[in-house]
């Protein structure tokens, strides 16, 4: 991981000096983990692809503002997550219908009232993850699912640490308790 740190600077330094080559490598290397950053947020696979390219272009346009290439990932994440943001902003006026999400009963996960089988638990986490807050939803995926350190989430986020903390535990929480049914029933 280290290597790679040191190899995406040298790549930044490239695209700051005009090297397009240098950017569509760093494009390759983070795009499927943008993707999947944004997917989760946005919860819609066209929006997670468009979205993508618009961050992928706004970070080449201000590559130059980014004063230290070893802080790329938190700065790339930080406009994804503008970008997100702008959206939903943007969106705010429309209602749509909702997903069904996966229930816990005392007879199993059910979707729609259909039983779940145990290789879909997946579905139960994903419904879980949608019945967070936006904000708990996101520092987990930042945390779990993306590996950020506390320190970059809170850089992501623009928020202190201990807000970041905090989302997360509570959000973990509020996870443990919804999946601990899944588990006491023996599916795993």
């Amino acid at each position: 991981m280290i290597f790679r740190a040191v190899e995406d600077a040298d790549l930044i330094r490239q695209a700051m000096r005009g090297g397009v080559e240098a950017y569509n490598l760093l494009v390759s290397r983070w795009e499927k983990r943008v993707y999947n950053y944004l997917l989760r947020i946005a919860r819609n696979r066209e929006d997670a692809l468009d979205l993508a390219q618009d961050v992928f272009l706004k970070a080449y346009r201000n590559l130059r503002k980014l004063d230290d290439p070893g802080r790329f990932a938190p700065w790339l994440y930080r406009i994804a997550h503008n970008e997100a943001y702008s959206m939903f902003r943007k969106r705010r006026p429309e209602t749509g219908m909702e997903e069904t999400a996966p229930e816990v009963t005392g007879t199993g996960i059910t979707v729609g009232g259909s039983p779940v089988f145990p290789i879909e638990l997946s579905l139960a986490v994903a419904g879980a993850l949608d019945r967070l807050t936006a904000d708990q939803r996101e520092a987990v995926v930042l945390k779990i699912y993306q590996g950020f350190k506390f320190e970059e989430i809170s850089e992501i986020l623009s928020c202190p640490v201990s807000t970041v903390k905090s989302r997360l535990y509570t959000a973990l929480e509020l996870l443990k308790a919804e999946l601990a049914p899944i588990g006491t029933r023996g599916v795993s």
